[in-house]
């Protein structure tokens, strides 16, 4: 039977198989082996497994079986977490305590050599810097601003960096130089920014501590619409992760969370105000998206019954007439968390039904339904940040230790299984990590020092090209 199935037959038999199985097909005879090397086999059993995007290999320096291999090796150094199979570097420079961070290199896994690890960040000392991990050095810094810089976002396919000091003003930078491409001043200081748009038309939504919500043109910082949500009032934002929707609440106050139809910002008519809907929930204090849902929203607030906090999830749906969009907020289901848990500090959802809670050191797995899948006590201090993607789950915490985490996808819901933990400085001289973020190659934390200054640790992994 073999000798009747031409390579035509084969690539379709072979395309069945997993990997394992096409490299024993491979031994059979020189035409089986081939077959088994063919690219759209490989594509394809990259697509099933990662989702990846249409083309993450670079032509003539990658193929997607080498891509394949190199991603599952990498993803076992991460669950096996071999001290061997990372670099750990402390990266001085800032004389001020770092506020935040943001990588601006793709996140894409690439195994070619060429791939960099780029973060910008901002500090008190008034100065916005780029780092490139790998290479543990500075790529630049800005000139010393008037006020201390507070908080930054980035567009990493447009290589630009947004920063706003504590009086409000933002400014676009390149990333690639620091070279400043415009500014704009708020009225008052910035409670919160966020990136929407694309490539084509990039936007930053701001809100300050008066209430208002403002949405500029990048990199020009051009008003195109000012909203009021919450009058004298500081605003949190959330953009939904098809950036559709955009998620107000006031800080401190009882209000129900605003959930804006985002294109009613960006492209505001002159006779029709801003078209949003208002949550049926009073006393909010966390809200995050589910990332496999376009538009399902976490709400963590009071109950009505009792002091308890409760979790509620909403579905957002858009009804288009002919003249007018009306927004539609559908609760799903609610439930209360134990009245014995610590108020959650940090909140983030993974896929379409599972919320991470960190509660004091804890760290908790709940489904929307309130089934509580796992619970974490590995830090000896509160978490103070939270990383989470499709692959793992990274919390830093002020005991001065990131803790690891790899999603077991194998059960119904998805679960964590603790790895390992990356530990910082001195205990002498440091107070603890106050932030991380990672991207497919490295991780990185802020670790505050005692001095009221900051320094990056970062553990960059060794993975070579198979």
């Amino acid at each position: 039977m073999a000798r009747q199935l031409g390579p035509h037959e084969l690539l379709h038999v072979f395309s069945f198989l997993e990997a394992r199985d096409l490299l024993c097909a491979a031994q059979v005879n020189k035409v089986w082996n081939e077959v088994s090397r063919t690219k759209e086999l490989w594509r394809q059993l990259c697509l099933r497994r990662w989702s990846c995007k249409a083309s993450p290999v670079v032509v003539s320096t990658q193929t997607w079986k080498q891509y394949y291999f190199c991603r599952s090796e990498l993803e076992f150094r991460m669950e096996s977490g071999r001290p061997q199979d990372f670099i750990c570097k402390a990266i001085p420079g800032h004389t001020g305590q770092v506020d935040q961070l943001a990588y601006i290199s793709s996140n894409e896994y690439c195994f070619d050599g060429r791939a960099k690890s780029v973060v910008c960040t901002v500090s008190l000392d008034g100065t916005v810097r780029a780092w490139d991990l790998r290479e543990d050095t500075e790529l630049w810094s800005s000139s010393v601003q008037p006020a201390p810089l507070v908080n930054l976002v980035a567009y990493p396919e447009l290589q630009l960096v947004v920063t706003v000091d504590n009086q409000g003003l933002i400014k676009v930078w390149k990333a690639e130089n620091g070279y400043e491409l415009g500014s704009f001043r708020l009225p008052t200081y910035s409670s919160s920014m966020e990136t929407c748009g694309d490539t084509e038309s990039p936007f930053l939504l701001a809100a300050c501590a008066e209430g208002d919500l403002y949405s500029l043109i990048v990199p020009q910082l051009q008003v195109v619409s000012k909203v009021t949500a919450f009058p004298h009032t500081s605003v949190s934002l959330d953009c939904s992760p098809d950036q559709q929707w955009v998620c107000t609440a006031a800080q401190g106050s009882d209000l129900g969370p605003k959930v804006y139809y985002t294109r009613s910002l960006l492209y505001p008519s002159e006779d029709k105000p801003p078209i949003f809907t208002t949550l049926p929930i009073r006393l909010s204090c966390r809200a995050c998206w589910a990332p496999a849902e376009a538009a399902r929203l976490m709400v963590m607030h009071r109950s009505d019954f009792s002091t308890q906090l409760a979790v509620t999830t909403f579905e957002l749906k858009a009804e288009k007439s002919r003249d007018r969009v009306n927004l539609l907020a559908q609760q799903l289901v609610s439930f209360l968390l134990p009245d014995t848990m610590v108020p959650p500090q940090l909140m983030q959802g993974h896929l379409s039904q599972v919320i991470l809670l960190a509660s004091g050191s804890k760290l908790v797995l709940f489904t929307t339904h309130g089934l509580q899948l796992v619970a974490f006590q590995d830090h000896q201090k509160p978490i103070t940040s939270m990383w989470v993607d499709q692959d793992r789950v990274i919390t830093s915490s002020l005991d001065l230790s990131l803790r690891v985490y790899v999603w077991n996808k194998k059960s119904e819901f998805p679960v964590l299984e603790s790895c390992y933990h990356l530990l910082g400085g001195s205990h002498r001289w440091a107070r603890g990590f106050t932030h991380v973020k990672s991207d497919s190659m490295s991780i990185v934390g802020v670790e505050a020092r005692s001095t009221r200054t900051s320094i990056l640790r970062s553990y960059y992994y060794r993975v070579q090209l198979c």
